[in-house]
Parts: C-alpha cells; sequence; structure tokens
C-alpha cells in the first residue's frame, strides 16, 4: 500500500487490536508454520489462525489470507509472514502479520471502508470503533507482545 499520512496510525490501531492474536500465534512452533507455509497447507493454517481468532474476536473478523511467507537462514532467527484479511463491519483490511521470536508487526496492504468519508480522521476513528465492536472484550486494546 502507498503509505499515507494516516497510515501508521491505522496500523498502530490495527496492531493494538490483533495483538492477543498474535501472541496465540506466537505459541505455535515456528518451523510447524514454516512447514504447512511450505508446502502449501494453507486450510491448516486458516484453521489455526481462525482458533487464534476466535477466542478475541466474532466470527469472521481475522481470517487467513491468501498466502505468507517466511525466513529461516543458517544462525538466524526463524520469520513468519502471515497474509489476514481483517473484517469488522464496515471495513475490510488485507494485512501482513509478521511473528517472530520476541515480538510480532503488522503491515496493511489495502484498506477498504464500505461507506468512505471524504475526512480521512473520520475514516481511521471509525476503523478503531469498528474493531473494538468487533472484540468479545471491550477494554483498552493492548500493543502487539514484545
Amino acid at each position: 500500500m502507498k503509505k499515507c499520512p494516516y497510515s501508521s496510525q491505522r496500523e498502530r490501531i490495527l496492531a493494538e487490536a490483533i495483538s492477543p492474536v498474535a501472541t496465540e500465534l506466537r505459541l505455535l512452533d515456528a518451523a510447524d508454520l514454516i512447514s504447512l507455509l511450505r508446502f502449501e497447507y494453507y486450510g491448516s493454517i486458516a484453521d489455526l489462525v481462525t482458533s487464534a481468532a476466535e477466542l478475541f474476536f466474532h466470527p469472521g473478523t481475522v481470517n487467513f489470507g491468501l498466502g505468507g511467507n517466511y525466513t529461516l537462514e543458517w544462525g538466524g532467527k526463524p520469520e513468519v509472514v502471515l497474509d489476514l484479511e481483517i473484517k469488522p463491519r464496515g471495513v475490510t483490511v488485507y494485512a501482513q502479520l509478521t511473528l517472530a521470536e520476541h515480538h510480532a508487526g503488522i503491515d496493511i496492504s489495502h484498506i477498504a471502508f464500505q461507506e468512505p468519508s471524504a475526512d480521512p480522521d473520520e475514516n481511521t476513528a471509525f476503523l478503531e470503533r469498528s474493531l473494538r465492536e468487533s472484540r468479545y472484550n471491550t477494554r483498552p486494546l493492548q500493543a502487539l507482545a514484545g
């Protein structure tokens, strides 16, 4: 996605919202995730993402996207990138979730608002509100696990 002045704020909002999902996925063995990606067992990855997300979000809010990637080098730490589709009411976010040994991160590829406002600040506020409403627990959101 071409970065705009609102990109970093929206990524921060999304990161806070899905941090518990990322934390759950980081409990999985990196080698297992890498092997699922390598052999294109996308249905199994989708099941894992759905299982992690259903603890925190309404059904269908966080879904595995079209694929992913990994980095695994001799002597290096593994890193897994999963494509996600996050669909709270009124908006669809296409993003890549990066899972590493001690942290996770999110990179938004595209955001589609069903009824976008002419004011980008209103769209950002709508994204935050919609993500909060799609969670089972509406307490203030925490940052991605580190």
